[in-house]
Formats: C-alpha cells, sequence, structure tokens
C-alpha cells in the first residue's frame, strides 16, 4: 500500500480532504491514519497526543486545530458503526506528519507535502499579505521575504560546509534543478529569455517567487533539522526540497515555474514606490 501511496501522496491527502458546511477544510483522522498506513487507530492516537505537545510548545492553541469529533466507519455488510475520532486542520495534519513514523514512505513524502501547503496557507493569512491589493505589492513582499530568507539559507548552507562563492552557487543550481525540472540558473535565463546580468528573482511574479521562498525556507529547515554536513549532502538536500516542492505544485495543478511568464524588473517597482513615498513626504 505504502508503494502505492507513494506516487500520488498530494493528491492522496486532498482526496481525503472534508470541507464543512461553513466551507472549511479538514481532514479526519480516522482517514489520515489509514493514509499513514497505521492499522492499529490506538497507535495513531499516540500521535495525535504528539502533535498536540508540539502545538502547545508553540504557543498555539491545539483546540484551534485538532478538535475531538465522531467519525462513521464501515463494520460490514454495509453497516456503519460511530467512533471516536479528531477533525484535524491543515497545520495540525503537518505537525501529525512530523510526528509519524519516519521510515514510512508515504510519512516522508507527507512532511514535506503539507509543509509546503502550510507555508503557502501562513502567507495568505498573514495581513499583511492579504492587504495587498496588487501583484507589484504581493511581488515586492515576496521579494523581501525571499531576501531575507535566502540570507538564513546561506548561513545553514555555510554552516553544513558549503563555504566559497563557487561552492555557494553549486549548491543554489542544485535547488533550481530540483524546482525546475533540471534547469540550473544559466538554463532559465536562456528559459526565460534574460540577460546575463539580470538577476532571476527580480523578474519573477508572485507565484514563482512563492515556490522558491518554499523551496529557500524547507531546505534551511532541513539542513539545521538534520545537522546535514558536508558540500554533497548540502547539495542533494537542496535538489531534493526543490524537487518536492515540484512535484507538489503539479499534484495540485500549478503551472511549473519555468513555464510561468517574466516580470517587469522589480527594481523599477521598488523605485516607483520610493518615489511615490518620496512625493508624499514633500
Amino acid at each position: 500500500m505504502t508503494k502505492k501511496i507513494s506516487k500520488t501522496t498530494a493528491t492522496i491527502f486532498e482526496q481525503i480532504k472534508r470541507i464543512d458546511v461553513e466551507g472549511n477544510e479538514f481532514w479526519s483522522a480516522r482517514d489520515l491514519s489509514k493514509v499513514l498506513d497505521y492499522a492499529d487507530y490506538r497507535n495513531f492516537k499516540t500521535v495525535i497526543a504528539k502533535a498536540i505537545e508540539s502545538c502547545k510548545n508553540s504557543g498555539i492553541e491545539p483546540q484551534n486545530h485538532i478538535v475531538e469529533a465522531n467519525d462513521m466507519v464501515l463494520v460490514g455488510s454495509g453497516v456503519e458503526r460511530q467512533v471516536d475520532s479528531f477533525n484535524l486542520s491543515r497545520y495540525a495534519c503537518y505537525l501529525i506528519l512530523q510526528n509519524a513514523d519516519p521510515a514510512k514512505t508515504v510519512v516522508a513524502e507527507g512532511q514535506t507535502y503539507f509543509a509546503v501547503q502550510t507555508r503557502l496557507q501562513e502567507i495568505r493569512q498573514m495581513d499583511e499579505y492579504n492587504a495587498l491589493s496588487t501583484e507589484d505589492e504581493r511581488r515586492l513582499f515576496l521579494r523581501n521575504e525571499l531576501r531575507r530568507h535566502n540570507s538564513q539559507l546561506a548561513e545553514a548552507a555555510s554552516d553544513a560546509g558549503v563555504i566559497t562563492n563557487m561552492d555557494y552557487a553549486i549548491f543554489q543550481n542544485h535547488g533550481y534543478k530540483g524546482l525546475y525540472g533540471g534547469m540550473d540558473a544559466k538554463a532559465i535565463h536562456t528559459q526565460k529569455g534574460l540577460k546575463k546580468n539580470q538577476q532571476i528573482l527580480d523578474h519573477m511574479g508572485s507565484t514563482e517567487l512563492a515556490a522558491n521562498l518554499f523551496r529557500a525556507t524547507q531546505t534551511e529547515d532541513k539542513l539545521r533539522k538534520d545537522n546535514i554536513q558536508g558540500k554533497k549532502e548540502a547539495n542533494k538536500t537542496h535538489f531534493e526540497i526543490g524537487k518536492k516542492v515540484r512535484k507538489t505544485i503539479e499534484e495540485i495543478g500549478g503551472t511549473m515555474p519555468e513555464q510561468l511568464p517574466v516580470a517587469e524588473n522589480i527594481t523599477a517597482i521598488e523605485n516607483k514606490k520610493n518615489n511615490k513615498q518620496q512625493s508624499l513626504d514633500l
């Protein structure tokens, strides 16, 4: 069962998602336990307990994400029986995957899937981001976030043994190759029709910037959490994270990043914003 699930993990997690009467998404703990290959639900409840503890340790109220509920299951001959369960938010699923058995292939893949999806949800729910009404404003916000996280990623890579400028360029290319289906920075430049002196990140729209932000944040987390050491392992980690982000985009029906249109140089947008602010200050 695990082998079959691993090929379509994101699709399966979306297939078992439910929507309540108010239009809110949630997952049934009973459904999730089956997808994660927990034959005994009692064992899965210990994972839920760990997720609740993780929620508390993060300063988040567990009851906002993990709610006791009843579910109906088939017991044979079409007869249903009511059993105890939990209604889980996307964030709760993320915590559960982090505390589930990492030896299971579906768990390892689900960790990345829910990490990416949770990060996307966080961005969408941020008051500052939601207040943005134009594509230019969203691009500026995400580009600044990416600058900050790329700096943190560089520190994490350095701790892993990626030291020289050449080392880091190779490390970055591994991330791009994973996310862009084998394309390195040079190939992306060619695909996008950019000049050599034009920065790839400065010509991305908000959707492409978000995908690269996921790649950067998840790689940084992985390098630090697993204490990755050595240039080879760091490069491999960056490639694998980029590839998994790409897979998630594909599973949810998104456009591959190399196919997204080239946007206006973000420097021009920043200059317009600064000039406008200066005029208001006069």
